[in-house]
């Protein structure tokens, strides 16, 4: 590992941000001053316990949740200081979302649950290409429930990757799948960020991932422990957990 992010160069910056829910004696304080900033086009592993403040970050850089105080800012754009209407604008023009759970819609297909993230970019991939690149153009008619878990997963990734996003954010992307199929995804999110140069922000409990990754955070009880980048890079497919 090399020394830890000078702050030049980023496209994600945040900083001192912090977070609480509750109040009085019941207030738990979830995130405690967390710094650290990523580059554009490097793979960033989230990583720590359940509890440990992580989803709560994502979230938040995500623009689904709030912060108590701090700031983030993406592309020279501060997030934290931005209406709803500037918020669903940069969720649009920023932003690619991958769940733990696949959150298709049932009744579309695979072409068309890809396509509904296309229709919220001004700037979209194409659609036949990556249905090639997610290995999913034979199976592009289906629909979700015609699917296995690993194939819908990379529907989900096909969605959000559609817009061309800045950022791609994966929320425990394996957290649902067997080894085989969750090395198959992280591989999968390895080749997308190569081919695109997305910057991705990946939530994880799993010690091995962090090997895949080109910059390792690792938070616990709502702080960073860990902010180094890696000098030993391993391809997802040699995983091993």
């Amino acid at each position: 590992m090399e020394l830890k992010n000078n702050g030049k160069g980023n496209f994600l910056e945040i900083n001192d941000l912090k977070k609480g829910f509750g109040s009085g004696e019941t207030r738990q304080e979830v995130l405690q001053g967390v710094t650290f900033g990523a580059r554009k086009g490097e793979i960033c592993v989230l990583l720590g316990p359940s509890g440990s403040g992580k989803s709560t970050l994502l979230n938040i850089i995500g623009g689904i949740d709030s912060c108590d105080s701090g700031s983030i800012t993406i592309s020279g754009d501060r997030l934290t200081s931005m209406n709803e209407a500037a918020l669903t604008k940069y969720r649009r023009r920023h932003l690619g979302y991958v769940f733990q759970l696949y959150n298709l819609i049932p009744n579309l297909n695979v072409r068309e649950n890809i396509e509904v993230g296309a229709y919220l970019s001004e700037h979209p991939l194409d659609t036949d290409e990556l249905l090639d690149v997610l290995g999913l153009y034979e199976h592009r008619h289906k629909l979700p429930n015609q699917l296995s878990g690993g194939q819908q997963q990379r529907v989900s990734i096909g969605r959000a990757i559609i817009k061309n996003p800045d950022i791609l954010l994966c929320d425990e992307p394996t957290g649902a799948l067997d080894y085989r199929t969750s090395k198959e995804i992280l591989r999968l999110i390895e080749d997308v960020n190569e081919r695109y140069k997305n910057t991705v922000v990946m939530v994880t409990h799993n010690e091995a991932i962090r090997n895949m990754a080109d910059h390792v955070i690792m938070l616990r009880d709502g702080m960073v422990r860990l902010d180094e980048y890696n000098s030993s890079k391993i391809p997802a497919a040699e995983l091993d957990w």
